[in-house]
């Protein structure tokens, strides 16, 4: 009795589960196109060539239906044959009319919105319209008429559409139209593929008028290799939004939506916010891959660039990216923009590299479901382990440092790293950061109270490892070091190593501080640490930082400091500093999804 009932309490939970899964499902009407049309202009006039996807033809309809509207029209309603909402139906020769522009418009992005339909391409000129009068008069019977002018590669959106997307998609159609026309000039590739989908539509047209309804278009893609291509890149804008063309199989057209792919929590990220994440990366973040090695150089191209290859063989979540650069032999700038790369085709994002100072806390968003998919797979890659139990462990701010155990073997060590990075990469977890605010008391307070107040309680983020190629947190002495130098700031330690109650140090100092009101600097100066001139010299240096728009590895970075002279100063200033912890605003955009 109580199997059967726990039985049941799992078939439940699991379909329980799959409801609220496909409940949670990201809505893409917005972002996914609803056709992909190839139009032509020439010698015959305006011609549809094809249109994914078309309308299904019941076998049942008969003549007189199929005469009094076109069966091969534009659903604008999606992939459903039904007519929602009311929305438009084009028939072919429509499109062909309203698509097929003049040659002045080519070369330049095409948008046009009818209705409820938005209609976004790239018209390419294939030659100039006068060749046509010109080889007409050639009595050469041995050279073929050209009969096309111009073509264009049309995809129909939703007239709610972002701009964004509708950006994405010219750039899309831009790239395939550049790849055709190549290919025509090289060999007549789009030329003969017109004939044949010209030829099939013509014989269908013959079928229909005997009775027999049929689509053109089903009748073209077996036979037509670019029919085809269009087609799969509809159906991948439609699901993963990474769409990898081989057109006439020697040229590759590579495209990415970043709507499709980069979503957090069921929504999906600007590319604005994400283009101004990529600008605001620093050499003390970090690289992770989403990926395994193996799958990411398998999706390369054969003519990919060797840095690209040589930067993901490096590549490893505890090394930051000057250390990488270092590793891969590569400058900075460019690993820089590998890594942007890899992160807007949804390949890495950006973490602070892992150490045992840093913490982490389950992300509001994770999903906890016992009978979740990534519980399952998580099971499979760490056997003996479950994910329930392992983000229970996470649903406090926790650093890396308490799950240390002196005792446990390394192998223990590297599989607890190894989970905390698959977790990442799943965003199950995010970090926080330690930011310092500058905050005086409106008034004087007695120094009997100051004196009672507590001390400085705050959880820190650590510097990456001091041996990064190993996966392990590094010994607790070094976790302290700063391995980062910022050369634009290297004079400034140094003068703090030199010290001295010089007049040219007091008149520094003072300088620091003098952008205070006055209020705030006789309340530091009240602080029994700033009666040391080396101290309040250090906290006049960095008191830009304390406006909580810096967090301390930042502060680490910028300075050459460790941890551990900061914290100090923390401490000796608490009675006019606010500790707070919460995420990297740069980082926080691959782990929560925006507002």
């Amino acid at each position: 009795m109580y199997k059967q009932w726990s039985a049941d309490l799992d078939s439940d939970a699991k379909l329980m589960w799959k409801q609220s899964e496909s409940s949670l499902q990201p809505n893409g009407e917005k972002t996914s196109p609803i056709s992909v049309i190839l139009v032509s202009s020439g010698s015959r006039g305006n011609k549809l060539l094809f249109r994914y996807p078309f309308q299904k033809v019941s076998e049942n309809t008969s003549t007189a239906a199929s005469k009094q509207r076109s069966p091969y029209v534009l659903n604008t309603s999606g992939d459903s044959t039904e007519d929602q909402d009311g929305d438009s139906r084009f028939s072919d020769i429509i499109l062909a009319t309203i698509l097929a522009t003049k040659s002045d418009m080519c070369g330049k992005k095409f948008e046009l919105k009818i209705d409820n339909v938005r209609f976004v391409g790239h018209p390419t000129l294939l030659q100039l319209p006068h060749s046509i009068q010109v080889s007409k008069s050639d009595p050469s019977p041995k050279r073929e008429l050209p009969t096309m002018i111009l073509f264009s590669v049309v995809f129909a959106l939703r007239a709610n559409a972002d701009a964004s997307v509708i950006n994405c998609m010219h750039n899309l159609s831009r790239r395939i139209a550049i790849a055709l026309q190549h290919e025509e000039r090289r060999c007549q590739y789009l030329t003969r593929e017109a004939k044949l989908m010209l030829a099939v539509q013509d014989e269908v047209t013959t079928m229909i008028e005997n009775g027999t309804p049929q689509s053109p278009f089903r009748q073209i893609l077996p036979k037509c290799k670019l029919a085809r291509d269009l087609k799969e890149a509809y159906d991948s804008l439609c699901t993963t939004g990474v769409v990898r063309l081989h057109i006439n199989n020697w040229l590759e057209v590579s495209f990415c939506l970043p709507h499709k792919i980069h979503r957090v929590g069921g929504k999906h990220i600007p590319p604005e916010a994400l283009e101004r994440s990529l600008k605001a990366i620093r050499p003390y973040h970090a690289l992770l891959l989403l990926d395994s090695e193996k799958t990411l150089l398998a999706q390369l191209p054969l003519d990919c660039s060797p840095a690209l290859v040589r930067l993901i063989k490096t590549c490893s979540a505890v090394k930051n990216l000057q250390q990488l650069a270092q590793d891969a032999d590569l400058a900075l700038l460019q690993v820089f923009q590998i890594a942007a790369h890899l992160v807007y085709w949804g390949k890495a994002i950006i973490i602070y590299p892992l150490c045992e100072n840093n913490v982490y806390m389950l992300s509001p968003h994770a999903n906890i479901c016992i009978y979740s998919p990534l519980a399952e797979e998580f099971a499979l890659q760490f056997p003996g382990h479950d994910l329930p139990s392992m983000l229970a462990k996470f649903s406090l701010p926790v650093s890396l440092s308490e799950f240390r155990n002196p005792l446990d073997a390394p192998v223990h060590e590297a599989q607890l790293i190894q989970m905390v990075v698959w977790m990442l990469q799943h965003r199950l977890l995010f970090q926080i950061h330690t930011y310092v605010y500058l905050l005086v008391p409106p008034t004087e307070e007695e120094p009997g109270l100051r004196e009672e107040e507590p001390p400085l309680v705050a959880r820190v983020t650590g510097r990456s490892l001091s041996t990064p190629s190993a996966l392990s947190f590094g010994s607790p002495t070094s976790s302290d070091d700063m391995t980062l130098t910022s050369p634009s700031m290297e004079n400034s330690s140094a003068e703090l190593q030199t010290g001295g109650d010089s007049p040219l140090n007091k008149r520094m100092t003072e300088t620091l501080l003098a952008s205070l009101t006055e209020h705030e600097r006789q309340a530091i100066l009240r602080v029994p640490a700033a009666q040391n001139p080396e101290d309040l010299r250090l906290f006049a240096r960095l008191l830009h930082y304390f406006r909580g728009h810096h967090h301390l590895e930042e502060i680490m970075y910028n300075e050459n400091m460790r941890r551990s002279q900061l914290k100090t100063l923390f401490d000796k200033f608490r009675s006019v500093l606010v500790i707070t912890n919460h995420e990297d605003p740069i980082i926080s955009l691959f782990q929560s999804p925006p507002e």
